[in-house]
């Protein structure tokens, strides 16, 4: 129940293509904190921080961690690591990477995506395989940020390809068809839309069609609020703590 939660919130340059900034990308300095529970129970908190990556793209690190109260029971230590470039004025991903430490668990999961040569190099329990991957594929946390970034329209249906967990596919993003009004943890009730991907593995969205984010109706869709369905009740993370872009 938790890793898959905690997974949801976890998750080379060529001179002549590529910008020195990343102003198609516009989260830098961004900083997200949100408490996650299982129905009314409290279970941890997960971050997201926004940075700029040495390679003069974006770098995005998402931590996870259970509370005193549930690392007695089940200890989580989650990171995601995403990152990318600007391309043709587009996001195109280089990395994505995810260390798991989860009690007893431990896993590690790296992506590097080389779109130059048109693979991706996936090493996973220190076997690496490459795959066929053509130039504008995503991974799925840069999915989540490309959809933050685009003029979203209520019953929007969006796609995506994408590389996720040895799986090359297009990923469908269905955006809701009403809004809700949201209480932001700075005080003021605002009017939201909710963000669905159908994903095809268990990953930062979880299973296909079991995740809704509500972001803000505006330029930044804020993420205010997350539910996830698992098999005994939901699972429900709430933005407790936000830093806006430099």
């Amino acid at each position: 129940m938790m890793r898959s939660f905690f997974l949801m919130m976890l998750m080379l340059l060529c001179a002549s293509e590529v910008q020195a900034t990343p102003p198609c990308f516009g989260f830098i300095g961004e900083k997200l904190t949100f408490s996650v529970g299982w129905e009314f129970v409290n279970a941890g908190t997960a971050t997201m921080v926004v940075q700029s990556s040495k390679l003069g793209g974006y770098h995005i690190q998402t931590d996870a961690r259970t509370n005193k109260f549930l690392d007695l029971f089940k200890k989580v230590r989650d990171t995601i690591t995403s990152e990318g470039i600007c391309l043709d004025g587009q996001t195109q991903s280089t990395l994505f990477q995810l260390q798991q430490r989860e009690h007893s668990y431990s896993a590690s999961k790296k992506s590097v995506f080389d779109w130059q040569h048109g693979k991706v190099i996936y090493t996973e329990h220190e076997k690496t395989d490459v795959y066929a991957v053509p130039k504008g594929h995503l991974n799925v946390m840069d999915v989540f940020f490309r959809v933050r970034k685009m003029d979203l329209s209520l019953g929007q249906v969006i796609h995506f390809p994408v590389f996720d967990s040895r799986k090359v596919y297009d990923v469908v993003v269905h955006i809701g068809k009403k809004t809700k009004i949201i209480r932001a943890p700075w005080g003021e009730r605002v009017e939201c839309i909710s963000i669905e991907p159908q994903l095809k593995t268990e990953g930062i969205f979880s299973s296909p069609g079991k995740m809704k984010i509500w972001v803000t109706r505006d330029a930044r869709h804020i993420p205010l609020k997350l539910v996830a369905k698992i098999k005994i009740g939901r699972i429900i993370g709430r933005l407790t703590q936000y830093q806006e872009p430099m």
